[in-house]
């Protein structure tokens, strides 16, 4: 990845209180921290908190889901030990609502569709196959799509996930011959110059964690020609 990373200074807080911050990622950043060695989302959120309540030693900070570093859009952090499991047993029985846009070069079998795949993932591609059939080690991954906006020479796809699986909207995607924009992992013919792909987690919705009260996120795009136009 081109290494632009946020810092404090840049980065886009679409919600915070007490117990939960939602950041809009940029493209490029990692959430948590891997064998690169990149500044990884949590700390530069645990810097910005930091400064922000002058708070003394070490910031509280859960990571509760992941988004694809050359993705972009809402990512939750918890900012409390309660919050933290509330917010992490909502996700894994997805109640949480994710909504994503993903800008794709051809135009799918149908404007509108749900598709199910068995996902096999292999770990040292990093990589998922989507299957018809089950396969051994495979994990069934869901999806519904519909075509929001065909633009001058691509489609914008706004996708909701039923399951959570490794690289699930890519694989599948890809599998009904529709990669996403800049995707050369999944079929997409050159990769973008920022290394991005065109996939954004547009709108969240889920139950604050202690107060009970129904929440909606949504993040705008990353701004560039392509996005620009699906707005």
């Amino acid at each position: 990845m081109k290494k632009v990373l946020s810092n404090k200074d840049n980065l886009h807080v679409l919600y915070e209180d007490n117990h939960l911050i939602v950041i809009n990622k940029r493209p490029g950043d990692i959430v948590q921290g891997d064998k690169t060695g990149d500044v990884p989302l949590s700390e530069v959120v645990k810097e910005y908190l930091k400064e922000k309540y002058n708070k003394p030693g070490n910031v509280y900070l859960g990571v509760v889901h992941r988004l694809d570093r050359p993705t972009s859009g809402i990512v939750v952090f918890a900012r409390t030990s309660k919050a933290l499991p509330r917010l992490n047993k909502m996700f894994a029985e997805k109640e949480a609502q994710k909504t994503y846009w993903a800008v794709v070069k051809n135009a799918p079998p149908k404007s509108q569709d749900r598709l199910i795949h068995w996902l096999k993932r292999n770990p040292k591609q990093n990589k998922s196959y989507a299957h018809i059939n089950e396969v051994p080690d495979s994990k069934k991954g869901i999806l519904s799509y519909q075509t929001l906006k065909k633009l001058t020479n691509y489609f914008l796809l706004e996708i909701a996930l039923e399951t959570g699986r490794h690289h699930q909207i890519r694989s599948q995607l890809s599998a009904i011959g529709c990669p996403i924009k800049g995707d050369l992992k999944y079929g997409f013919d050159r990769s973008n110059k920022d290394a991005s792909i065109h996939l954004h987690a547009r709108k969240l919705q889920l139950m604050h964690p202690v107060k009970k009260e129904p929440m909606t996120f949504v993040a705008p795009p990353p701004s560039d020609p392509i996005w620009d136009a699906c707005s």
